[in-house]
């Protein structure tokens, strides 16, 4: 928690999409009705979604699938299940504080895939120069200090309660990952770059290769020379085969289990390779050449205002929202527990075992919401709403189906898919008690799947035309009265639902949040928003030489 076809294959010219039937306009009219009236190429409309979503898609289902694989990791560094609880409250504190910077530097997608959809794909390099720029000054200046005041913030009671343990796990790992922040800020800039290039696979490629690398260091570190336990059968054997050696070359190079720390560094270094991936292409003579990406390196006042006045309230939105499940997971959950007369810690772990489960769900469905937000900014930037509401549509309709055959998992196998983590020795009255809280939560969110499904996809289509304000609103006001307003409420006034009466209040955030997002989409107003520039303002544009037309360069 917290977004690659091969840099050699990249066409060298504009996306091929751009001469597609249901994309031809008149170019640069921005107003409500569009530019032409060309009827939309429906076979078009879904191989355009297909090319940006299945690798955007794919790169967010290989960070869920990794966060399974850290978590199944991290819960053998012993029977205490203190251990995942200690990882996510450290990594979601993290998170928490890159948010603000990571959802206002998401719009670089919007700015970039509405000029590629006017024609002026070489004015996108500049506004990555300058997201780059702002996320160091950034990491700078408010995460970097944070490594120092993580011990002793942690350890405060109204953190982790009295739960020395937790509080040190959590510090250990919260720490480490911080100074690892720079990557994550700067790949995920440049991740956008390529989303709104509609060149989406080369973000995938560098978040496989970081997760592999981040699944790899984990073995060498986490277990060191005492390998990871297995267990017995082919599966057992399977995963044997690759652990094995890993634990000999961990003897050879003498090191020795580092636990938690481990998969801290395991996290840091795959969130380097997705960085130096897509930046090394990025400054690539190719990419050079056709998109100005080398000389488009000055700070630019233009940019940074475009990027804070767009971008600002996405950022809130992101920081808002990691702040109140921060506050849903780290104290609300525990607390429910407490009411209950349960230990908190295990409230808290199979709370982060079912959000792992929804992450299967919504992650993917941020992946086509990402490939609506390029679409739409593509098409608005040729003055085409109506294609940008047919692209909003079809995105739609595939969150909707897939989320809802979650929301059909979640009840069916909700058993089975809690005590997957519960390891073989835990006391049986433990493993009871933790799979009825699990399926009670895997329950609650059966049933905000659909209701997730509409506002992570309109939140893209808004973003992509360039409305961010009213969803930035809204997602604060509702967020702040369910979560902390209901849950808290639900503690109190009904003490016996337990840890489920916060989670009752999350969901009632993501039902009302889908609603509201809806009604805002189908009012209309960002039919009449465009992010392009009409007149190339000398640090927007700060090329000595025209670049050449990139339709017209042959490979």
């Amino acid at each position: 928690m917290t977004e690659a076809h091969e840099p050699a294959s990249v066409d060298r010219s504009v996306d091929q999409s751009t001469r597609d039937p249901s994309l031809s306009g008149t170019g640069n009219d921005h107003g409500a009705s569009g530019g032409s009236s060309a009827p939309l190429d429906n076979s078009s409309a879904i191989a355009e979604m297909l090319k940006i979503a299945i690798p955007s898609v794919a790169t967010m289902t290989s960070y869920t699938i990794m966060a399974f694989v850290d978590k199944l990791m991290v819960k053998d560094i012993g029977e205490d299940p203190v251990y995942i609880a200690a990882q996510s409250d450290g990594s979601m504190f993290v998170w928490m504080f890159m948010a603000y910077v990571l959802g206002m530097n998401g719009v670089i997608n919007s700015f970039v895939s509405q000029n590629l959809g006017a024609g002026k794909a070489e004015r996108g390099a500049a506004y990555v120069w300058n997201g780059l720029l702002i996320g160091l000054v950034y990491f700078i200046v408010l995460m970097a200090p944070m490594y120092w005041v993580i011990p002793s913030l942690f350890a405060q009671d109204w953190m982790f309660g009295k739960d020395a343990q937790l509080a040190t796990l959590s510090s250990d790992y919260a720490q480490i990952v911080l100074l690892g922040g720079v990557f994550v800020i700067a790949a995920r800039s440049l991740h956008h770059y390529f989303y709104g290039m509609h060149r989406p696979n080369v973000v995938l490629i560098s978040a496989v290769i970081g997760n592999i690398t981040n699944m790899l260091i984990n073995l060498l570190l986490i277990f060191g020379d005492e390998g990871m336990p297995v267990s017995d059968g082919l599966i057992g054997s399977a995963v044997a085969s690759i652990t094995q050696p890993i634990a000999a070359l961990a003897g050879s190079l003498g090191i020795e289990p580092m636990g938690i720390k481990g998969a801290a560094i395991g996290t840091v270094l795959g969130s380097a390779m997705e960085f130096v991936i897509p930046f090394v292409l990025f400054l690539s003579p190719r990419y050079a050449r056709l998109f100005g990406t080398r000389k488009a390196w000055r700070a630019s006042v233009k940019c940074i205002k475009d990027l804070f006045r767009v971008g600002a309230w996405p950022g809130f939105m992101f920081l808002n929202e990691m702040l109140c499940w921060t506050i849903l997971m780290v104290k609300l959950v525990p607390m429910g527990g407490e009411a209950v007369g349960d230990d908190p810690v295990l409230h808290n772990t199979v709370g982060w075992i079912a959000l792992q489960y929804m992450h299967l769900s919504f992650m993917p469905a941020v992946g086509i919401s990402i490939a609506a937000q390029a679409m739409v900014g593509k098409a608005m930037g040729m003055g085409r709403p109506d294609i940008a509401l047919a692209r909003t549509m079809l995105a739609l309709k595939i969150t909707l189906g897939y989320m809802g055959l979650c929301a059909l998992c979640f009840v069916v196998f909700r058993e089975p898919l809690i005590a997957m983590f519960i390891n073989e020795g835990t006391p049986i009255e433990e493993r009871t008690r933790l799979i009825e809280i699990g399926v009670q939560i895997m329950i609650a969110a059966a049933v905000f799947q659909i209701f997730d499904a509409v506002a992570i996809t309109i939140t893209g289509s808004l973003r992509g035309a360039g409305d961010t304000v009213w969803p930035g609103v809204l997602t604060i006001i509702l967020s702040w009265i369910c979560i902390p307003g209901v849950g808290l409420s639900l503690i109190w006034l009904v003490p016996d639902l337990g840890s489920i009466g916060p989670w009752i209040g999350a969901s009632l955030y993501i039902i009302l949040l889908g609603i509201g997002l809806l009604i805002r989409f189908i009012g209309g107003k960002w039919k009449t928003m465009t992010l392009v520039d009409e007149d190339a303002a000398p640090d927007l544009d700060p090329f000595d030489d025209p670049l050449p037309d990139p339709t017209l360069t042959q490979p």
